[in-house]
């Protein structure tokens, strides 16, 4: 189906919610906005307090003036779900996308797509972060196969996603298709290092290392700890921790104070807000992920539009955006590969060779050809 003049709607977390989703989604929703009428519809209780790890849902900026946003489902409450359901099977969008990142939401998306499905013309697909989640939970399995069957189709940000979306036990023959995470550029241009040195009040003549995003153990931040641990001889090079913890950090206290890490790391732990995050991924010289696991990542794509080489894990799909030795270095999770990287893009010429590279090779992150794969997953 060719998106121009459709109803679209977006379900899934944007403003009031803040995060990554909230940003993926309202870029998604401005780029279909230029030929359809898109709503953003986004949870008005995405989880219960008990439930989220981080210190606040909700964004402290001002709501997008040119999206329309609303904010209409309880995930938690079943008789929400049948009255938002009701509503839109009488409003009768040509196509609702779904992110589907986690299993938690499988019986309030499922039920509210059941419902709106009976009107006979909305199409169901969804954009796949993950099929399995990096934290399971006894509720997985039958959530997920509450919702994925009544897909119409499906676009995966990973292959390895694809793939599990394909083999997942009891849901068949949903077409799908692979496309990466497009650029997230809408968090401004680039700015000097020198500026978002004095912005963060930073040593502009020191080395940073980025790692950015919140913190839980799937993550490796303990693992980039012990790495940095083993650099001592590298006194330019900083550890910049941006991001907040969704867990307890008294693990990662302890080997910062054990290591006596606490000159070699700067730990800016709070949530980035967006007009923010362009003077740590300025202010840095290498993004690093050194995951225990993963499916794909927007960080990633983070690096890619500010021109930043990576230093990533060989694990999920991380590898797939990143060519080794060509936008930045691939190695596996444990802190002596993350040292022997660490040396290795550091070697004379090698950050500005990747750098340059980077700008060619994400030319095929563009959200145009985000919107040509999804229009490839309706009928």
């Amino acid at each position: 189906m060719e998106f121009i003049n459709k109803h679209i709607v977006i379900v899934g977390p944007a403003h009031p919610l803040r995060g990554g989703l909230s940003t993926y989604n309202e870029r998604l929703a401005k780029e279909l906005s230029q030929k359809n009428k898109v709503t953003l519809l986004t949870f008005s209780l995405q989880y219960p307090s008990f439930l989220f790890p981080g210190q606040s849902q909700f964004s402290t900026d001002p709501q997008p003036q040119d999206l329309t946003i609303d904010v209409a489902l309880n995930s938690i409450n079943p008789l929400n779900w049948i009255k938002v359901g009701l509503k839109y099977k009488k409003l009768k969008p040509d196509v609702i996308i779904f992110r589907w990142w986690m299993p938690f939401f499988g019986p309030c998306f499922g039920t509210f797509a059941r419902i709106v499905k009976q009107n006979k013309h909305t199409q169901i697909i969804a954009i796949t972060d993950n099929i399995y989640p990096h934290e399971k939970r006894i509720i997985d399995k039958p959530f997920s196969k509450y919702f994925l069957p009544i897909l119409d189709g499906a676009v995966a940000m990973s292959q390895k996603v694809q793939q599990d979306l394909i083999q997942y036990p009891g849901v068949k023959n949903i077409p799908s298709l692979y496309h990466p995470h497009p650029l997230y550029d809408n968090f401004g241009q680039a700015c000097s290092k020198q500026e978002a040195c004095k912005h963060l009040n930073f040593d502009p003549e020191l080395t940073y290392l980025l790692f950015f995003g919140f913190i839980r153990h799937y993550k490796g931040l303990d693992i980039l700890l012990e790495a940095a641990a083993k650099i001592h001889d590298m006194k330019e090079v900083r550890i910049l921790v941006a991001g907040e913890f969704y867990e307890d950090r008294s693990a990662y206290d302890q080997i910062i104070q054990e290591h006596h890490l606490e000159d070699k790391v700067i730990m800016h732990t709070e949530f980035i807000p967006n007009n923010e995050v362009k003077y740590y991924f300025s202010v840095c010289d290498v993004v690093i992920q050194p995951y225990r696991s993963a499916t794909q990542s927007g960080v990633s794509q983070i690096a890619y539009h500010f021109n930043k080489p990576m230093i990533v894990t060989d694990v999920g799909g991380l590898t797939e955006l990143v060519p080794h030795g060509e936008t930045g270095l691939i190695g596996q999770p444990n802190p002596d590969c993350m040292v022997h990287q660490i040396r290795e893009i550091f070697k004379p010429g090698v950050l500005q060779r990747m750098s340059e590279n980077m700008k060619t090779f994400k030319e095929k992150f563009s959200w145009p050809s985000m919107v040509k794969s999804l229009e490839s997953a309706t009928k």
